[in-house]
């Protein structure tokens, strides 16, 4: 049994990653905010990640041969994409940066992954309390 393969280890992986991923692209989305026809770009995990659990924990299929077809996908699957958001402009050059947006983004951002980083911190202490044997 391998201890950081579960869901939960999956997923806040995959948060911390799909965090500071948005961190770099608001990043960037704030270092082009004077750039002529640039347009923001937005990191989607959550609702991918949203989709995999609902499939994987609601669905009523259950896998009762390793040679079925597995019901649900694994939550290490979830993709973690960068898209650009061209419908919008603020300005007439084409440029749809907002910087008061792409601020509250960041503390949204920030306060995600240290929530994320908690919750990985807390089941690292669970880990190490079990090992020393609740000492």
């Amino acid at each position: 049994m391998d201890l950081f393969s579960n869901d939960t280890f999956v997923a806040l992986n995959s948060g911390l990653d799909a965090t500071a991923l948005r961190q770099q692209v608001i990043a960037n989305n704030i270092a082009n905010i004077n750039t002529p026809g640039y347009k923001k770009q937005d990191v989607s995990f959550e609702e991918e990640l949203k989709h995999a659990v609902d499939s994987k924990y609601n669905s009523n299929l259950k896998r009762t041969d390793p040679r079925h077809l597995p019901a649900s996908s694994s939550l290490s699957s979830v993709g973690i994409n960068v898209k650009s958001l061209g419908g919008t402009s603020m300005r007439y050059d084409g440029n749809n940066v907002d910087i008061d947006e792409e601020m509250t983004k960041l503390a949204e951002n920030n306060i995600k992954y240290n929530a994320i980083a908690q919750l990985m911190g807390a089941r690292f202490n669970t880990l190490k309390t079990v090992i020393n044997g609740g000492r």
